[in-house]
């Protein structure tokens, strides 16, 4: 009786450990991830794209093969890496980053090539409760901006979306009280002066380093170090380190090349 009593617990335990592991995943509302941190789940995941540039952000990594799998193979996805401000412009750079797939809890915008439709993931996946979000200080004007992963549907009043439709600049713009906010799984730009600002994006390719104009504003003067770091220039200004010979440099602690 002992040994049954075993056999049918041990059985009860792993019927309940197996629907756990079953997970669709909300990307509308929202889906508490807290109780499966850490946890392996069958996840599925369903959404609307639409053709040109989306924000992604998900509670576990999807690799480069199952992008492709799900998106085709000119899929793009690109990860926000600069912040650069001048008057009331903020240029947005985004890098190709697909060769490392998506990682968990972290905002990326994706390129769609098809019509606009239903998209499924679905794969086993550890989930990862962590807040989704990148923050970058505006290189020239010292705006904190940030974007974030929508985990839950949030409000729009103050931040910045990307267009859904036909978007294939990546354009971001003020959605100051949209009706239906952001869904989950979408991302959003954060200003810390608000929402006046207007947002230009810039793509560049995978291990692309930062143009000086990006790096040196007008007459600034910076120190130039080589990336083994070793200062190689002191007090230069952009048509100085223009003159460097070829090479990679680190200014401002951001990788520069000079050809």
């Amino acid at each position: 009786m002992k040994k049954f009593y075993m056999i049918a617990l041990m059985a009860v335990m792993a019927l309940t450990a197996s629907a756990q592991q079953a997970l669709n995943l909300s990307s509308y509302s929202g889906t508490n991830i807290d109780r499966y941190d850490g946890t392996e789940c069958n996840v599925t995941f369903n959404r609307i794209y639409f053709t040109g540039w989306n924000t992604i952000s998900v509670p576990f990594s999807v690799s480069e093969s199952e992008l492709n799998e799900v998106f085709g193979s000119d899929c793009r996805l690109e990860k926000l890496v600069d912040v650069a401000g001048e008057g009331n412009t903020l240029t947005l750079t985004f890098q190709d980053c697909k060769a490392g797939g998506i990682q968990a809890n972290t905002p990326y915008i994706l390129y769609f090539s098809g019509e606009i439709q239903n998209k499924k993931i679905a794969k086993a996946a550890v989930l990862t409760a962590a807040p989704s979000e990148l923050t970058f200080v505006a290189r020239g004007t010292g705006e904190t901006v940030q974007m974030v992963g929508a985990q839950m549907r949030t409000e729009g009043t103050g931040l910045y979306g990307v267009l859904a439709k036909d978007n294939g600049d990546a354009k971001f713009v003020s959605v100051d009280n949209i009706e239906n906010g952001f869904y989950a799984s979408r991302c959003f730009v954060r200003v810390s002066t608000g929402n006046d600002a207007q947002l230009v994006t810039r793509h560049i390719a995978a291990g692309e380093v930062s143009r000086i104009s990006d790096v040196v504003k007008g007459n600034e003067v910076v120190d130039v170090y080589s990336i083994s770091g070793v200062k190689v220039a002191s007090a230069v200004n952009a048509q100085r380190i223009a003159q460097l010979p070829a090479g990679i440099y680190v200014v401002n602690g951001q990788k520069i090349t000079v050809k």
